[in-house]
């Protein structure tokens, strides 16, 4: 399904005053998603009547999306004031998928945001997306286009050969990443414009340049391809022999770079090198977005004009070869070495291929530098490289590098880290000899060393000191925890003797309640000449003392048993005994009197504890 976005075209002020005073304005012309290959590479300047140029007329800006996920691909058209999230959307309603579960990959800034315009991602016409759902499982009839979906996250090496030159290419892309986005970079390595190539390898599947690496057909893990420039008709009427079997000629508007033949730019420019059929690309592309991308074209250009031995350069920005260089251990520091090339200059060919790739000075600079590299041919890259050295050098060696000419690069800063900040101890320009550089390299190394050694002797006492104390602290610590558990188990110790001596005291105070009750529940002892009959009892206790008593004959048992308990001597624990005949009174039924127990009109007996 292919869906569009419909915009209107946006007037200017004089043409709404030629529309209020009646003049025409052309009608916009229709367009479809599904556009021939041909029209993607019609011109986007066109001729432009000079009798109606008080007519301004802007069309927005229309991208091309094909969205594939599992076994469906989709197609969109949205001005580029789209948001992501209108992408999103879209695609909602036609693959049936939430929003919130969706994931839109194939943004060349990597993710983004649902709210972000799409104009400010500086996106090409044509573009190759894929949606992840990793919280839906695929259902069966989706099962076999798994290999797809997981095709999209392997790495594919891609071995380009550059027929011209006679040289290949081996290149890591992911499988997300598209052809036309394969054939840019090769752009940059080889100087042959995108809409010049011509290509064969690529599989019959592979007819669209918006498609992903996973989706062309190429061959997993390692496919090989070639590539030669198209024969123009300027130069050619019959292509050359050696770019005769040719199976895809590239023709995308997304070539943003000019072939320098058509303007009459002379191929030979090599220095020192003699002349040359092919023309010389620069070493860093102009205004490139991020650093180590830059390094890594420098890095190819710099083997492709002068081979593969040479000082490894290192990829990534100038702060973090910094960091390599000075901030790790002292006995890992290093020496940063800053070469600057400019392509303008004579001295940069022969100071490239006779001194940075002499093997001495390889193995030299490998050993005891870090080397950083950048292009300064153009005013861009060279303010860029201003602006990096003033925030991480300084002013002073900003305008050092200013003061040079033209003629004195190609430039190889020392650069030496101190603890307050970075000193540079030497600038070395391009018209020297192996000799004096070699030189000039050790006597830094002298300097740095010596610095080094002060370095490794305050890192080792600081280290020495820090580990005393380290060691110090955690016997601290140790003796801490030890006093911590001691207290914790005293304490614990002392909670359980006031629970116990609590619990204690609340039976005690429980039993003392109950025998004052009892005490008081007691019936009047009888006198002696009461007219009733009376039973005088005398009770042994176990320690020996003798309780005496006068009951009524008619009192029940269980006045005496509460007589006994409130002596201290409860029913539940101790157990009342007849002499002789020994019999346990407290066996019987406690309704019973005291004649009926046979306790009269005197008896003695004794308390004993239960078992």
């Amino acid at each position: 399904d292919v869906h569009l976005i419909n915009a209107g075209y946006a007037l200017g002020q004089s043409e709404a005053a030629d529309a209020a005073a009646g003049g025409s304005v052309p009608p916009p012309s229709s367009s479809s998603s599904s556009s021939s290959p041909a029209s993607s590479s019609t011109s986007a300047f066109c001729p432009v009547n000079p009798s109606s140029r008080h007519i301004v007329e802007r069309q927005p800006r229309m991208l091309n999306f094909r969205v594939e996920y599992r076994q469906r691909t989709i197609e969109l058209v949205l001005e580029e004031g789209s948001t992501v999230g209108e992408i999103k959307k879209l695609l909602e309603a036609d693959l049936g998928i939430p929003v919130s579960k969706m994931q839109l990959k194939g943004w060349k800034s990597g993710d983004v945001s649902d709210s972000t315009v799409m104009r400010s991602l500086h996106l090409p016409k044509n573009n190759s997306l894929y949606v992840l759902t990793p919280d839906i499982a695929p259902t069966a009839s989706t099962s076999k286009n798994s290999d797809l979906q997981e095709s999209l996250n392997q790495n594919f090496l891609l071995v380009i050969s550059h027929r011209e030159a006679q040289r290949d290419y081996s290149l890591n892309f992911p499988g997300s990443r598209t052809i036309q986005e394969v054939k840019r970079n090769i752009s940059d390595l080889t100087n042959i414009p995108v809409r010049h190539q011509q290509w064969d390898g690529w599989p019959a599947s592979a007819s669209d340049d918006s498609m992903t690496l996973a989706a062309s057909g190429i061959t997993y893990p390692c496919h090989h391809l070639s590539v030669c420039r198209r024969s123009s008709p300027a130069n050619s009427q019959e292509p050359t022999e050696e770019c005769a079997d040719v199976h895809m000629v590239s023709d995308s508007e997304g070539d943003d770079f000019e072939d320098a033949s058509e303007f009459g730019v002379d191929d030979s420019e090599m220095f020192g090198m003699g002349s040359s059929t092919c023309r010389k690309s620069p070493m860093m592309p102009e205004n490139s977005e991020n650093e180590a991308d830059a390094l890594l074209h420098f890095t190819a250009e710099f083997s492709s004009r002068y081979g593969e031995t040479h000082p490894m350069f290192f990829i990534g920005s100038l702060e973090a070869a910094s960091q390599e260089a000075f901030y790790g251990k002292a006995r890992d520091r290093k020496l940063l070495a800053i070469y600057l090339h400019n392509d303008d200059s004579v001295l940069s060919n022969v100071f490239c291929s006779q001194m940075m790739c002499a093997d001495s000075i390889v193995s030299y600079l490998s050993q005891n530098f870090i080397t950083w590299a950048w292009d300064v041919t153009k005013e861009a890259n060279k303010a860029r490289l201003l602006t990096m050295c003033t925030r991480h050098f300084g002013s002073v060696v900003t305008q050092t590098i200013r003061t040079y000419k033209t003629d004195q690069f190609p430039l190889l800063l020392i650069v030496m880290g101190k603890r307050t900040s970075n000193e540079v101890l030497n600038v070395i320009q391009g018209n020297t000899t192996v000799d004096e550089l070699m030189m000039r390299l050790m006597g830094a190394m002298e300097i740095f060393t010596a610095q080094q050694q002060e370095d490794i002797k305050d890192e080792d006492e600081r280290e020495a000191r820090e580990t005393v104390k380290r060691e110090q602290d955690e016997a601290y610590r140790v003796s801490l925890e030890a006093d911590r558990k001691k207290r914790e188990v005293q304490e614990r110790e002392e909670a359980e003797q006031v629970r116990v001596e609590r619990m204690r005291k609340e039976q005690e105070d429980e039993k003392e309640a109950i025998r004052l009750s009892l005490e008081q529940a007691l019936p009047p002892e009888p006198d002696e000449d009461s007219v009733e009959q009376i039973s005088k009892l005398r009770i042994r206790t176990p320690s020996g003392e003798f309780l005496e008593r006068r009951f009524l004959g008619s009192c029940k048992l269980q006045v005496l048993f509460d007589f006994v308990a409130s002596k201290g001597y409860p029913f539940e624990e101790f157990k009342l005994l007849t002499t002789f005949p020994r019999k346990n009174i407290t066996q019987l039924d406690s309704g019973s009197t005291l004649l009926e127990a046979k306790l009269f009109p005197q008896e003695t007996l004794f308390l004993e504890g239960k078992e």
